[in-house]
């Protein structure tokens, strides 16, 4: 499999710290992001373990298939430094992550951090978002009335560093030539829209100025959280 690769971060324009991490290694063919929760102390030092613990992991052993147990194992980690670093209520931080081998992504998500596919011009959504709003909306299709607030409806229901064993969704797709793939923290996505990620993602530009165009256009609407995106190009599948 041969890709082009290319990442960014800010700080944005309203934060005083820059709590996300992202991961590129392309020699692991590891991509993703990680989003510090805001409101706690520690978000950047959760994101920091976690993707810090992820190249460990696989610089250890490239060949780790089961990412469920290794999010699971990473979070535990990181619950760990929550309890030095932030006694009273811990730390967290979302993970969107993948990693690309043998012709297949292998996709893992905790929290509401997003990963999508440009593929022969459909542009789509290969994350859920674990908040609150969503988790209501599946209860109601179960027919259980649920009432939520504007306030709480983005609340995470999941993330890296919780006191359980997160549940990690998992997913496995066929990676094909002229995959374009974005992982992205919320700072850019609620900033702009699917439909234009997917006019921007569709043109000429490397990765590396793809991702400057996206960040100066979140940037000139505000940028009122950090921004991180990583977008990795399939030339050959």
């Amino acid at each position: 499999m041969k890709y082009r690769s290319a990442a960014i971060t800010d700080i944005g324009k309203t934060r005083n710290e820059n709590e996300d991490r992202f991961l590129r290694d392309d020699a692991l063919g590891l991509f993703g992001v990680a989003d510090g929760i805001g409101g706690l102390p520690g978000g950047g030092e959760a994101a920091e373990c976690t993707v810090q613990s992820l190249v460990a992991a696989f610089q250890k052993d490239p060949a780790i298939t089961d990412l469920v147990t290794l999010t699971q194992s990473v979070s535990a980690r990181v619950q760990e430094l929550g309890q030095a670093v932030n006694p009273p209520y811990g730390i967290g931080t979302t993970l969107t992550f993948g990693i690309f081998k043998n012709g297949q992504l292998k996709l893992a998500h905790v929290g509401d951090s997003r990963a999508y596919v440009l593929q022969k011009g459909d542009f789509l959504a290969l994350t859920t978002d674990h908040n609150i709003e969503n988790e209501a909306r599946m209860m109601r299709a179960r027919g259980e009335k649920v009432t939520i607030t504007p306030e709480n409806r983005n609340a995470l229901t999941r993330c890296i560093g919780q006191p359980s064993v997160p549940e990690v969704d998992f997913q496995e797709f066929i990676v094909t030539k002229g995959d374009r793939y974005f992982f992205t923290t919320d700072g850019i996505c609620r900033m702009i829209s699917e439909q234009e990620l997917s006019d921007i993602l569709s043109g000429p530009e490397s990765p590396a100025d793809m991702l400057k165009l996206i960040l100066d256009l979140a940037m000139k609407r505000g940028g009122h959280d950090n921004l991180t995106a990583v977008l990795v190009y399939i030339d050959e599948a």
